[in-house]
């Protein structure tokens, strides 16, 4: 019985989700949410229609391009995929993508899909996976997820429920490591030996650290970070330290890509920033522990376009448009501190505070937009908070007549592009929503 509904819950996602498609309404979750409220053992049902594995994502900052990086890595080496690649990741949002992508008549070779921190327990209450890789802890959307610890917590009892995950963890990230500390699953470390960035030797780590403290109560000591508290730690009171790393790698990055030294092997991206870095490293990893070839996995990374606000690049009235989702301290400091020296862009920030944002907006006082306080160019500030940008770009020592005030994001859009004249680039950061409604303008 359970399979006949399932079959029917099926039809219903991709007959909903292609109407939904005429009229050009990107719902990510709705038709999973419905199927949901009267099918509960859908997921249930699901897990049984993969052949290899399902591989979950999660973690603060870089699920969707980590998973989307992932995806098409198997996709490359000839494997049937169901993804949640645009990054709805709460519980409908994967039920639509596997309502969507699933065929009716062939299992899926692997689930590849993201999941909310603060969700993954109750995904592992409906199916087990066989991989979890974990990206990062930083500080986010505080009325939802609390501090640290709390997300630690969240992430730390999905593992408990899943004892056969094989854990992929970020080992220069303390708290993301500390996941791994007296497991029974079996733990793939990744992280770097050295990051180089191309023409900034005296590279300063300009992102706020969040993760400073041992389980022991005092105060980590580094010999190398990259960004943030990412990097070589020690605790000088109790010796606790970085974990033996399997896949360690140096990394050079300059403004067009990212390359990767891991053994013997070179692999490169035209992806952009630490973040991206990391982001990279851990989606070759899983590729290499699935035995999938490097010059597959190249050619994926080759051939990879970035998606839905992750370093996005598009083309609108022959202005080049950079888009990246901005939504945490640390997330919106790397972002401006990879295009704090440029002298061909404007900029246009859009800060809104729906509940998917999270309500609370004074993270924007904890990232480091003063990177951008020699700024010489159009600033223009949009979105349900706009005027709250605005006071906090004030602050950061911005000159006031570069900065414009439209909270209408369909206007500011239009004006921000209009006062580029073709003779600069345009970069974008939005808040999740607010990336929402840019996507509904630019298509």
């Amino acid at each position: 019985m359970d399979y006949i509904k399932f079959y029917l819950n099926l039809v219903f996602i991709k007959a909903l989700n292609k109407i939904l498609k005429l009229f050009k309404y990107n719902a990510t979750s709705l038709s999973g949410k419905i199927v949901l409220n009267f099918n509960k053992n859908f997921l249930k049902t699901a897990k049984h229609f993969v052949k290899k594995g399902i591989i979950n994502i999660t973690g603060t900052n870089g699920k969707t391009t980590t998973s989307n990086l992932i995806s098409d890595i198997l996709k490359t080496n000839n494997q049937k995929i169901v993804s949640n690649f645009l990054g709805a990741n709460m519980l409908s949002g994967i039920a639509t993508a596997i309502g969507k992508d699933l065929s009716f008549f062939k299992k899926a070779d692997y689930f590849v899909l993201e999941c909310d921190e603060a969700y993954l327990t109750k995904l592992y209450d409906e199916m087990n996976a066989q991989f979890l890789l974990v990206t990062n802890l930083f500080r986010d959307q505080l009325d939802r997820y609390g501090e640290l610890n709390s997300t630690y917590k969240k992430i730390d009892e999905a593992i408990n429920k899943n004892k056969n995950l094989k854990l992929f963890l970020n080992a220069d990230d303390p708290m993301v490591a500390k996941l791994g500390n007296n497991k029974e699953n079996e733990v793939i470390y990744y992280g770097f030996k050295n990051i180089i960035i191309e023409n900034n030797q005296n590279h300063k780590n300009l992102s706020p650290k969040e993760a400073i403290n041992c389980t022991c109560g005092s105060e980590y000591e580094y010999s190398k970070t990259f960004y943030s508290h990412l990097g070589h730690y020690f605790c000088p009171h109790c010796k606790n330290k970085r974990p033996k790393v399997k896949y360690e790698a140096d990394c050079k990055i300059d403004n067009d890509c990212i390359l990767i030294n891991l053994d013997d092997k070179t692999f490169k991206s035209n992806l952009t920033g630490t973040y991206n870095a990391y982001n990279l490293l851990g989606a070759i990893c899983v590729g290499l522990e699935l035995d999938i070839d490097e010059k597959i996995i190249q050619k994926a990374l080759d051939n990879y376009n970035a998606v839905f606000g992750r370093n996005e690049k598009i083309k609108i009235n022959k202005i080049s448009v950079n888009i990246n989702l901005i939504k945490n301290p640390t997330g919106a400091s790397e972002v401006l501190n990879c295009i704090k020296d440029k002298k061909d862009t404007k900029l246009l920030l859009i800060l809104n505070d729906n509940y998917a944002d999270g309500r609370d907006v004074s993270w924007i006082w904890d990232a480091n937009f003063e990177l951008i306080s020699n700024f010489a160019n159009d600033i223009y500030v949009s979105g349900k908070r706009a005027y709250d940008m605005a006071l906090r770009l004030k602050y950061a020592n911005i000159d006031t007549k570069l900065i414009h005030i439209e909270p209408d994001i369909k206007k500011a859009f239009e004006l921000s592009i209009k006062s580029c004249n073709n003779n600069y680039e345009l970069n974008i950061l939005p808040t999740y929503t607010a990336l929402l409604e840019l996507k509904k303008i630019v298509n």
